[in-house]
């Protein structure tokens, strides 16, 4: 599926206050499944000696759908669509590996 498909009709399934001007909301959803992909990873960790079965496999997938859904809509709620965000995200790191700067840290390297 392409992006903006995704993400136009990820925006018809929005119901929280304020849709259309309200990017907290998204923010706050974002980072909590966020949490919710980082638990299912550590409990990986902690219970199965770091082996991903099948089905945790299948769970962090629909974590990380949440995970997408909250980006699109903030994203939408910002107003930039996601292939505008992909293709600055890519930019950016196609400019770092140029200079040899993946590694380390900082937005500005």
């Amino acid at each position: 599926m392409e992006m903006n498909s995704y993400q136009d009709a990820a925006r018809k399934t929005a119901a929280y206050p304020d849709v259309g001007r309200n990017p907290i909301y998204p923010t706050l959803g974002l980072t909590g499944e966020a949490g919710e992909v980082a638990d299912k990873v550590k409990k990986v960790i902690r219970d199965c000696g770091g082996v991903f079965d099948t089905d945790t496999c299948e769970a962090i997938k629909l974590e990380l759908g949440d995970v997408l859904w909250y980006v699109a809509q903030l994203a939408s709620e910002l107003g930039y669509d996601l292939n505008e965000v992909a293709d600055a995200n890519l930019q950016k790191l196609s400019s770092r590996a140029a200079r040899g700067r993946i590694g380390g840290s900082g937005d500005q390297r």
